[in-house]
């Protein structure tokens, strides 16, 4: 799957290493790149494109208007040098938020969260365990992203077409899949155990072979899945 971006950046070097960047990607294909955030607009009037890496800062038009006066957004990952903008990044229902100066790793790991986002899933996924922003998630709820600590989380409950995540007294209800979730969380720390239930390994107070005891909830395990709880059991085991 190719993914169509363009970039939008006032400042020659952060738009040509943003440039380089795209580059790297095999999946990405650069349709353009601007230093006018009005060039821009004008391009997507005529053009379809996937992402947009914008700044927040520019002459004019600031990132957050440029979304703002879209009719219709690609997916945006914003780019800065301030971090006071990021809690309205996520209400603006952006994939990322990217702080300068941007290294290729931190970048790839916000484009990896766009190819899940049009894959069909709801969920930006945690970084990868060494990574400072580790051990979190964002969920949609309703038009806003709720953050959950993976810490937090007790287990998952597939509702037909939305999951409920339950950490200790409430519930977080949204709307995607138990597949597409499970694809994001770390196998280490999580399992499934039914096709209706996703369970957090260190929640698990007791189990056998038939359910999976949380506090004073219990939760089958399926065939199916019986033999992977086993083998993570094993390997944790005391003899």
């Amino acid at each position: 799957m190719k993914i169509r971006c363009i970039i939008v950046e006032d400042e020659p070097l952060a738009r040509s290493l943003m440039q380089r960047h795209v580059e790297k990607v095999p999946y990405l294909e650069l349709a353009g790149s601007f230093g006018d955030p009005v060039e821009a607009v004008e391009f997507l009037r005529e053009t379809s494109v996937d992402l947009m890496f914008s700044d927040i800062q520019m002459p004019g038009i600031t990132g957050i208007s440029l979304l703002k006066i879209l009719q219709h957004p690609p997916l945006v990952i914003f780019t800065t040098a301030y971090s006071e903008y990021a809690l309205e990044g996520y209400e603006l229902n952006v994939v990322d938020y990217l702080i300068k100066p941007i290294s290729f790793e931190r970048f790839l790991k916000a484009v990896e969260k766009v190819a899940l986002r049009l894959s069909g899933s709801n969920t930006v996924p945690a970084p990868p365990a060494g990574s400072q922003e580790e051990d979190f998630i964002f969920v949609k709820d309703g038009t806003r992203y709720v953050r959950i600590d993976l810490s937090d989380i007790l287990y998952i409950e597939g509702l037909k077409d939305y999951v409920a995540i339950h950490i200790p007294g409430k519930k977080v209800v949204s709307l995607q899949t138990m597949k597409s979730l499970e694809s994001v969380l770390p196998r280490n720390r999580f399992i499934r155990i039914h096709n209706s239930y996703i369970v957090a390994l260190p929640a698990i107070d007791a189990l056998d072979k038939e359910k999976v005891q949380i506090g004073n909830i219990f939760l089958p395990v399926s065939d199916s899945y019986k033999k992977g709880l086993r083998e993570v059991i094993e390997k944790r085991q005391i003899s």
